[in-house]
C-alpha cells in the first residue's frame, strides 16, 4: 500500500459492485467517509444498477465486463466524470491501478480469477470474496501475492473468522502456530434434515430460500448443496496451508459461530458474531484495527443455544467431491469448479434436479484427465473443456 495512504482517503477498487458483497462493502464504506474513497465499480451486465450507483458514489472508473452493457452504462453516465471501461481488461486495469489501495475481489465465479491475480501482482491489499479464485489457481494465486507483496485478507465469514483467531500473521502458516486443526462452521442450508427422498423435488425457489444468510442465488444454492462449503475447505487449505485431514466441517445451524481453531495446548477459539457481511467486510477494510460496520450487538439470551453436529455427506455428496479433489490436486478443483457452475445454472433454469448437480459434477470429473497446474492459461483451457463436458452431460442426461 503506498506510504502516504494513512494521510488521504483509501481509494478501494470494488469487483462486483452489484452483488450482496459489494453493497454491503460500499454500506461500510459509506459510514467511514474520511478513511475511504470509491475508486472503481465493476459489473457483468446490471447496467441501471451500477449506473445507479456510479451516480451515487462518482468512481473514477467504472467497468462492465459484457461490451454491449458498457456502451448502455457510458450513455446513462453522459456528463458525468466517470470513465467507463469494458471487458477483462477493464476489470484488470481497475484492480491493479497505481491509485488504488484496496480491491475488494468480490465476482462471482471464474471471470474473478484474473483481475484478482491483476491485483496480487501489482501489490494490492486485496479483500477475498471470491472463492473460485483460490480453488481453481491456489498455487499460483498464493505466489502472485507473496511474489507482489500483496496483502490477502480473507472475506468469507469463515475464513475471516479463522483468521481472526489465528496467531497474529499467520496466514499460510498454520503449522507454525501451534495449530491442530481448523472447524470449519456450516449452517447446514436449507435442507438440513430433508430425507433424500425429500431432496428430489427440492425447486430452485425453495433452494434460494436461505436460513440465514442474503447471499447470491449462485452461493446460495451451493449452501444448499454443501459445495459452498467444500470450497471453502479447499480455500483454507491455501490461506493457512492446512492439509485436508486438518479441516473438520462442522455443522452449526444457528451460524452464529463463524468458525473454530483448535490449538495443540486443548484450546478452542471461536469468532462469534451476527450473520452479516459487513464484519469481516470492516474487518478486511480496517486491519490491522477495526470500525463499525453497521451491524447489531450479539444477544446471546436471545439466541440461548449453540447446536452441532456432522454433516451428511450421503444426502450432500458434493463436500465429499471437494475433499475428494483437494487430495487429489492439480486442475481437478478447476474441474470441479467449472462442472459446478454449469450444473448450478441449469438447475435455477429447471433443466436438471437438486440431486443431479453432484451427480453432473462427478459425470465430469470421472471423464477428466487431471494434470499438474503450470499457468493461468492452462487453467482457462481446462475451465472451458470441463465447462463444454458438463453441458454435454447435462444434454445426454436430459434426452
Amino acid at each position: 500500500m503506498p506510504s502516504n495512504a494513512a494521510s488521504r482517503p483509501q481509494n478501494v477498487t470494488i469487483l462486483g459492485a452489484t452483488g450482496t458483497i459489494g453493497l454491503n462493502t460500499l454500506d461500510v464504506i459509506a459510514r467511514h467517509p474520511g478513511q475511504y474513497r470509491v475508486f472503481a465499480l465493476t459489473a457483468n451486465s446490471r447496467v441501471a444498477e451500477l449506473a445507479a450507483l456510479c451516480q451515487q458514489y462518482q468512481p473514477r472508473f467504472a467497468v462492465m465486463l459484457d461490451a454491449d452493457a458498457a456502451e448502455n452504462l457510458q450513455t446513462l453516465l453522459a456528463g458525468s466524470d466517470t470513465v467507463v471501461l469494458s471487458g477483462l481488461a477493464g476489470l484488470e486495469q481497475v484492480a491493479a491501478h497505481p491509485e488504488v489501495d484496496v480491491v475488494m475481489a468480490a465476482i462471482v465465479g471464474a471471470a474473478g480469477l484474473k483481475p484478482a491475480m491483476a491485483a496480487a501482482q501489482a501489490g494490492k491489499r486485496i479483500l477475498l470474496a471470491n472463492k473460485e479464485t483460490l480453488v481453481m489457481a491456489g498455487s499460483l494465486f498464493m505466489q502472485a501475492v507473496q511474489a507482489g507483496g500483496a496483502t490477502l485478507l480473507p472475506i468469507d465469514s469463515e475464513h475471516n473468522a479463522i483468521f481472526q483467531v489465528m496467531p497474529p500473521g499467520r496466514l499460510a502458516h498454520l503449522q507454525d502456530g501451534g495449530v491442530r486443526r481448523i472447524l470449519l462452521t456450516a449452517s447446514g442450508g436449507p435442507f438440513r434434515k430433508a430425507s433424500a427422498e425429500e431432496l428430489k423435488a427440492v425447486t430452485p425457489a425453495q433452494a434460494l430460500n436461505h436460513p440465514n444468510w442474503v447471499m447470491g442465488p449462485k452461493i446460495t444454492i451451493d449452501s444448499a448443496t454443501l459445495m459452498n462449503k467444500g470450497l471453502e475447505v479447499i480455500e483454507a487449505h491455501w490461506l493457512f496451508n492446512a492439509p485436508a485431514d486438518k479441516i473438520e466441517v462442522v455443522v452449526h445451524p444457528q451460524s452464529v459461530i463463524h468458525s473454530m481453531v483448535e490449538y495443540v495446548d486443548g484450546s478452542v477459539l471461536a469468532q462469534l458474531g451476527n450473520p452479516d457481511m459487513r464484519t469481516p467486510i470492516a474487518y478486511g477494510l480496517a486491519y490491522p484495527q477495526r470500525i463499525d460496520a453497521g451491524v447489531g450487538s450479539l444477544d446471546l439470551f436471545k439466541i440461548a443455544r449453540l447446536d452441532f453436529e456432522a454433516p451428511d455427506s450421503v444426502r450432500f455428496p458434493c463436500l465429499r467431491l471437494a475433499f475428494d479433489v483437494l487430495k487429489q490436486g492439480g486442475t481437478a478443483p478447476a474441474i470441479l469448479n467449472a462442472a459446478n457452475e454449469v450444473a448450478v445454472d441449469a438447475f435455477l433454469k429447471g433443466a436438471i434436479g437438486f440431486q443431479d448437480i453432484p451427480r453432473l459434477i462427478e459425470g465430469v470429473l470421472e471423464a477428466s484427465t487431471i494434470t499438474p497446474v503450470t499457468s493461468i492459461a492452462q487453467l482457462v483451457e481446462v475451465d472451458q473443456q470441463a465447462r463444454l463436458q458438463a453441458q454435454e452431460w447435462r444434454q445426454l442426461e436430459t434426452c
